[in-house]
C-alpha cells in the first residue's frame, strides 16, 4: 500500500468510526429527513444535550454533518446526501446475512463459495 492509499484508508476509517455508534446512526438518519438543532435531536434520541453535542462534534469532525446558525439556534444537516444510500447498502448486507432467502437481498455470485 502506498502513501496515498494509506491516507485514503485512514480517512475512510475515520468516517466509519464516526458512524459506529447507534445514537450517531440514528442522528444521521434523522438529519436525512430534515435539519435539526441539538434540543430536537436530544429529545428524539432520548439523551441529554451534552451527549448529543458530543455525538454531533464527532460527526462534524468526520465531515458527515454541517451546522448552520439560524437566529439563536444552530441547526445540523447532512453534509453529504449520499450517506443514506450507503446506509441502505448496509441494511441490504444485514438483511442478506440474517435472512438469505432466494431473491431477497442476494445477487448472482454473492452467496457462499460454490453456490450457484
Amino acid at each position: 500500500m502506498d502513501d496515498e492509499e494509506l491516507r485514503a484508508s485512514r480517512a475512510r476509517a475515520r468516517v466509519f468510526k464516526a458512524l459506529a455508534h447507534p445514537s450517531r446512526m440514528y442522528i444521521v438518519t434523522r438529519l436525512h429527513r430534515q435539519p435539526a438543532n441539538v434540543g430536537d435531536l436530544a429529545a428524539a434520541v432520548g439523551s441529554d444535550i451534552s451527549t448529543i453535542s458530543k455525538h454531533l462534534a464527532v460527526l462534524k469532525s468526520a465531515g458527515i454533518v454541517k451546522d448552520t446558525v439560524r437566529g439563536r439556534s444552530v441547526y445540523y444537516e447532512l453534509y453529504c446526501p449520499c450517506i443514506p444510500e450507503f446506509l441502505r447498502c448496509v441494511d441490504e448486507v444485514i438483511l442478506h446475512n440474517q435472512c438469505p432467502l432466494p431473491g431477497r437481498g442476494s445477487r448472482p455470485g454473492s452467496g457462499p463459495p460454490g453456490a450457484p
